[in-house]
């Protein structure tokens, strides 16, 4: 299901590509499927187009997931969407929430084992500002209270237990927003009511 831009809840999927889409990230959209869960994947995006489209479809989502594998710190089209969210999420416009699939979240926040050998690599064929930028998201959102998947662990109770989490951020999005529409209602009544005495 290809979600509506408009949606207030779109989940935006940031991930390795290579490494995830024909395998655990099918299972993921299989179930957000099932459970009606609005999402962006970049695969419904046509190939070719420019990086800033996907960062339109970041800004157009409530929440978005990053999930964290081994290769992903290899691919700068990963970063540069991480870095993205993060700005979003600074502003407090995007929740962010970090999965960290069979990899140690300290390894992403510090760029060690595996995932830093990836992450080096790519920092070595970058620029210096690029960098910074990276590894300040990375930090940032790896140090969020986020989802791990160990290596021997049940990916289908993992993908449940994603769902759930989603489901729970959706709905204290829809309070959330309830309460601001509510209060900005009481204030346009109060500030008529001034108008008029």
């Amino acid at each position: 299901m290809l979600s509506s831009t408009e949606s207030r809840y779109q989940v935006f999927l940031n991930y390795r590509g290579e490494e995830l889409r024909s395998s655990f990230l099918s299972h993921l959209i299989d179930a957000f499927e099932r459970h009606g869960i609005d999402f962006f994947v970049d695969e419904y995006e046509l190939r070719g187009k420019e990086l800033k489209n996907l960062f339109v479809r970041i800004q157009q989502s409530r929440i978005a997931l990053a999930i964290f594998s081994t290769r992903y710190a290899e691919s700068s089209w990963c970063m540069d969407e991480l870095v993205n969210m993060k700005k979003l999420a600074d502003k407090e416009k995007l929740q962010v929430i970090p999965i960290f699939y069979k990899v140690e979240a300290q390894d992403v926040r510090e760029q060690t084992g595996v995932f830093g050998e990836h992450f080096w690599t790519l920092a070595r064929a970058s620029s210096g500002d690029q960098i910074k930028k990276w590894k300040e998201a990375l930090e940032c959102i790896s140090d969020k209270m986020g989802l791990p998947l160990k290596d021997n662990s049940s990916e289908a109770d993992f993908v449940k237990e994603i769902v759930e989490k989603i489901q729970r951020v959706i709905a204290a999005i829809g309070i959330e927003e309830e309460d601001n529409h509510f209060r900005k209602k009481r204030r346009k009544v109060a500030h008529a009511n001034v108008k008029f005495r």
